[in-house]
């Protein structure tokens, strides 16, 4: 056997091991997906009742996928912890670097050395899904992206999201960004429950920056009664995502359909999803918003404001690839 022959044949036995790996194996510490040229990325969903905290309906919920632009969900929700904690405002400028100024779309386009505020931040990130708010927003508040995917990571741990590892903070193409569709139901609610008052950003039709309209990315948002966010997500690896949190009445419910095959089947799915769920939703709080553990929100240590220690709300803990970056576009 020739030396080339040799490692084709090694190449095939390790690919042959990687695609009967047991589901324990993928949900440990290291996570990885099979995602040949050829193959489509697989498909999980999750539908909870954030009243009774009961999961209404559930496909693989607790196998892993990678989360593309949901990713900027935890990005927010860090960034709300620093304005809850008084560390930053609305009308914070915050400073644009070489390396945020060059992620690829989708962007706002920053320039480096310009600023952004934390409110346009926030707008271009929930409308647009712009890749270069989102470094600006981790390097502000972590120093650097590297430091600042620690803490989403830590933060998932509190919030219960055992299953959900972070290495950047704008969910472009990257084999260790891992999640579940049960964990992106928990930070969803998480994310509700905790920062009422900026949650309001997640239901932005429309975001004028610089004079230019940006529309959400987010189809649903005024078509589906109730819909209120949350964010969208694609990648090659990923597939098509979609988390949405949906009030009618006195009942909410949260979902999330991860890895579908296009915006119009993600879109349909969470219609469907959501129309068929939302009637056996209870209209009555029977479960708590528990406290996971407490933790400081993350503050930079050249922050002029002495942030108070904040204490994590959080949803109830969890009961339970590489690809060209040319494909993170949002749909």
């Amino acid at each position: 056997m020739l030396p080339w022959q040799r490692l084709e044949l090694v190449a095939l036995l390790g690919t042959l091991i990687l695609g009967t790996a047991d589901h324990a194996q993928a949900r440990g510490s290291r996570h990885s997906l099979d995602q040949g040229p050829n193959r489509s990325p697989p498909y999980a969903d999750i539908v909870v009742d954030d009243n009774s905290g009961q999961v209404l309906h559930q496909v693989k919920p607790d196998e892993p996928r990678h989360p593309a632009s949901l990713t900027k969900i935890m990005t927010l929700y860090l960034l709300f912890e620093q304005l809850d904690a008084g560390a930053l405002k609305l009308d914070t400028p915050l400073p644009v670097s070489a390396k945020a100024s060059l992620q690829p779309p989708t962007k706002l386009s920053l320039k480096v050395n310009q600023t952004i505020t934390v409110d346009d931040a926030i707008g271009g990130i929930v409308t647009r899904s712009a890749n270069d708010a989102a470094v600006v927003v981790a390097e502000a508040i972590g120093g650097n992206e590297e430091e600042f995917a620690k803490f989403m990571t830590q933060k998932a741990r509190t919030l219960g999201m055992t299953n959900t590892t972070y290495v950047n903070a704008s969910g472009l193409p990257a084999e260790e960004q891992i999640t579940t569709a049960r964990d992106q139901a928990i930070l969803g609610r998480a994310i509700h429950d905790r920062f009422p008052s900026y949650y309001r950003y997640f239901s932005t039709l429309s975001f004028r920056y610089h004079g230019v309209d940006i529309h959400n990315h987010n189809s649903l948002l005024g078509h589906v009664e109730g819909v209120d966010g949350i964010k969208t997500g694609y990648t090659e690896a990923s597939g098509y995502n979609l988390a949405s949190s949906v009030h009618r009445s006195d009942k909410h419910i949260v979902a999330v359909v991860l890895g579908e095959t296009s915006n119009s089947a993600r879109d349909a799915r969470m219609r469907l999803l959501i129309e068929e769920y939302i009637r056996q939703a209870s209209t009555q709080r029977t479960t708590e918003r528990t406290l996971p553990i407490s933790v400081d929100a993350p503050v930079r240590d050249d922050t002029k404001v002495d942030a108070a220690p904040t204490t994590v709300e959080s949803a109830p803990g969890a009961a339970a690839g590489k690809s060209a970056i040319k494909d993170n576009f949002e749909k």
